[in-house]
């Protein structure tokens, strides 16, 4: 779609915002000269999610350095309120603008803060307003008219985005409806599965707001279109088909009719603009439904592709697809990081691309020619009736991976609850990537969650060192057919009636379930049924069609047949269902291989070598017992700081952590109230340096929890 915003505003629009980066840019180059004159950090923003639009992860900071991190202490709490019991997995990176911290909790209530005390200056509910509840949301995005007219945040819950003033918290009258914008707009279909929604805040690039939307990854989903909108008013300036139209580039490689029909391919996880250039680049997730593709034959372009868009028209300038053809789930991750790297003596502008399967895929940006040669190698055949895999899949030769690429029953570790699953595992398909989802079972590795995932990579420009987080856990990867009817109500009172009632109601020990559908999301009940909540046990192994059916009985209790038409429609036409999202591990949440089970990793980026690699956290009942640094499974990201410091939370383990960038040594720990499943900030008010991070929990089996933590010097 065209854009129909003036041009020239536009640029007036990218010129301020690369006025205002270089500002930034100037501030991070003078920090170390003025620290070391003053003792004292500069005022610092952190404006944009993971720190600017290059997603680099990167603070101009020295205040805190190698030699002092040990002296961190808590400059202050925010608990953010949540109720007790609510849905947790506080995922949010805030953001820092001219002292006010901007930031989400697990209900997708905005924030602001002073950034300096932690004292809150106002919020905004969108529920109160009318938008259902949304779980999972990693922050929001700033934009501040160039002749300092206003300011906005922009924000998600459910399938509304908002426009809020900054000053105020106020939703702003004149943007879409009221304040108000409807993410599922202007798309091709909204499918049967209807879910769009926000999870990554958008990109500012002049005055646009680029995303991506997360969507259904069952049948039915609504297409993954990355859209720019008008920051003043919400109009849509432009689109990019992730399913083609009939006639664009890639409608070959989908059935006929496939944009009207078909989802998923969405940038769930971000975009990165380089603001020079005038580019955007959206890494995509799969198609949908995620692991059977018998009814979309073909690679199913723009799916798990990292595309170069022209970021004032969204023209596409370049693609490159990383799964063809996916039957694994393997959504690229998280946005990519802009790099420069040196090759052959000169001076390469790149893209580094992190993904599920351990992998870093570098492009240069302008073309997206590969940095280093990336081989199309044949992958194993034998999948289930009626499937079409694809013959090959692209393995980049350099970097080496940065996890372990195959699972074999050699590497159970010696614990008996590891060695008890060997019996049922044996016969499995195993031990090489892309093995293809059977009525049998396959082992995929690493698993559902990684490998990289949507915490994102930490860019040091001076060392040329890439920093990224991995977990290690196994998956048992099963389909079967579909078909039968599933008797949810039996399910319900055997195992959830004791704590909701056997009609629903309500007990002394759990909330009543009557309407529950009407104030939460098919995902968020999902989520709640997978994950668990509070002193409620998830049921991490419950098959799709259970799951389905266990909703749509929540949804219609005194109307068995309606319940049954509900659940029908989940499963559609579909010849097969997945067996649901099992990862190999013991009753404890430990996973069953040998360690490491997470881990952080830097690489030189331009040698295409692993610098140094680190276990990344350890399992308290395990420490306990002596069994320290085995790494834990991981969510959030990496910092870096221009005085050579790491900072990560992410693991299962309720810690923070410093690590010395140059050589991966651990320099400082301190525990958090829960947590830390989000990607740390850093930045400077008054002359003081510090670093906040969401301790939000609810993952792996930890407590939940909904405080905000920053540390600071004395």
């Amino acid at each position: 779609m065209a854009g129909e915003s003036s041009t020239a505003a536009r640029r007036g629009g990218v010129a301020a915002l690369l006025t205002g980066c270089a500002v930034l840019a100037c501030a991070g180059s003078l920090s170390g000269w003025w620290s070391g004159l003053t003792g004292r950090a500069p005022d610092t923003d952190w404006p944009h999610y993971l720190g600017d639009l290059a997603r680099s992860h990167a603070s101009g900071l020295r205040q805190i350095t190698p030699r002092n991190v040990d002296r961190l202490e808590v400059a202050w709490r925010f608990d953010t309120g949540a109720k007790a019991g609510s849905f947790s997995e506080m995922q949010c990176s805030p953001i820092v603008v001219a002292g006010v911290l901007y930031a989400t909790n697990h209900s997708s209530v905005v924030f602001a803060l002073d950034a300096a005390s932690g004292a809150e200056r106002w919020r905004f509910d969108p529920q109160a307003h009318g938008s259902a509840a949304q779980t999972r949301n990693r922050g929001v995005a700033y934009w501040r008219a160039a002749d300092g007219t206003g300011a906005r945040i922009f924000a998600a819950s459910g399938q509304d985005l908002w426009a809020l003033d900054a000053q105020t918290g106020a939703p702003v009258e004149d943007f879409g409806d009221g304040g108000r914008l409807d993410l599922a707009r202007g798309l091709a279909h909204t499918g049967s599965s209807p879910n769009v929604s926000l999870t990554t805040p958008g990109a500012v690039y002049g005055d646009l707001l680029i995303l991506g939307t997360r969507v259904s990854e069952q049948a039915g989903a609504a297409p993954g279109d990355v859209r720019a909108f008008d920051v003043r008013s919400g109009a849509l300036r432009w689109s990019f088909h992730t399913v083609p139209y009939a006639g664009e580039l890639g409608a070959e490689t989908w059935p006929a009719g496939a944009a009207r029909q078909r989802g998923g391919a969405n940038a769930w996880a971000g975009v990165t603009v380089d603001v020079e250039r005038g580019l955007v680049f959206a890494p995509t997730g799969s198609a949908s439904p995620d692991f059977f593709g018998g009814d979309r034959p073909g690679d199913n372009l723009f799916a798990n592709s990292l595309i170069a868009l022209d970021a004032e028209t969204g023209e596409r300038r370049w693609h490159f697809q990383i799964v063809h053809h996916d039957l694994w789930d393997r959504d690229l991750p998280s946005p990519p990081s802009l790099v420069t790297l040196e090759r052959d003596g000169r001076q390469v502008a790149a893209v580094a691309q992190t993904t599920k399967s351990g992998h870093v895929f570098l492009f240069e940006r302008e073309t997206g020619e590969p940095v280093f040669p990336i081989e199309e190698r044949r992958v194993p055949r034998g999948a289930v009736a009626g499937e079409v895999v694809a013959e090959t899949q692209p393995f980049p030769t350099l970097p080496p991976p940065f996890t372990r690429q195959r699972f074999t029953l050699a590497m159970l570790d010696d614990r008996p609850s590891a060695q008890a699953w060997a019996e049922r595992l044996t016969g499995m398909r195993m031990g090489r990537p892309f093995i293809p989802p059977t009525l049998g079972g396959t082992i995929l590795y690493p698993g559902y969650d990684g490998g990289a995932e949507w915490g994102g990579s930490a860019w040091d420009a001076k060392a040329g060192l890439l920093f990224v987080n991995a977990s290690e856990v196994a998956s048992l990867l099963e389909l079967s057919e579909a078909g039968g009817e599933v008797d949810a109500r039996s399910f319900y009172r055997a195992n959830c009636a004791a704590c909701h009632g056997a009609e629903l109601e309500g007990t002394a020990r759990g909330v009543s379930l009557r309407g529950v559908v009407e104030r939460r999301t098919p995902i968020e009940l999902y989520t709640t049924i997978i994950g668990g909540v509070g002193s409620m046990p998830g049921f991490p192994t419950l098959p799709m069609p259970v799951m389905g059916a266990l909703i749509a009985f929540l949804s219609h209790p005194d109307d068995p047949a309606a319940a049954r038409a509900v659940a029908a429609a989940a499963v559609g036409n579909e010849r097969y269902v997945h067996g649901g999202y099992i990862d190999l591990k013991d009753d404890d949440g430990i996973p069953i291989q040998h360690p490491p089970w997470g881990t952080l990793t830097a690489i030189d980026l331009s040698a295409g070598a692993l610098r140094w690699q680190v276990p990344l956290g350890s399992f308290p009942e395990l420490a306990r017992r002596g069994l320290t640094d085995t790494g834990t499974p991981n969510y959030g990201g990496p910092i870096v700081t221009a005085s050579g410091l790491l900072f990560i939370a992410a693991t299962a383990d309720e810690t923070i952590r410093a690590f010395d960038s140059r050589s991966g040594e651990l320099l400082w720990r301190a525990p958090l109230p829960a947590s830390g499943f989000a990607t740390p900030i850093s930045y400077a008010v008054g002359g003081k340096q510090y670093v906040v991070v969401a301790a939000g929990g609810g993952k792996l089996g930890r407590k939940p929890g909904s405080q905000f933590v920053a540390f600071a010097l004395p």
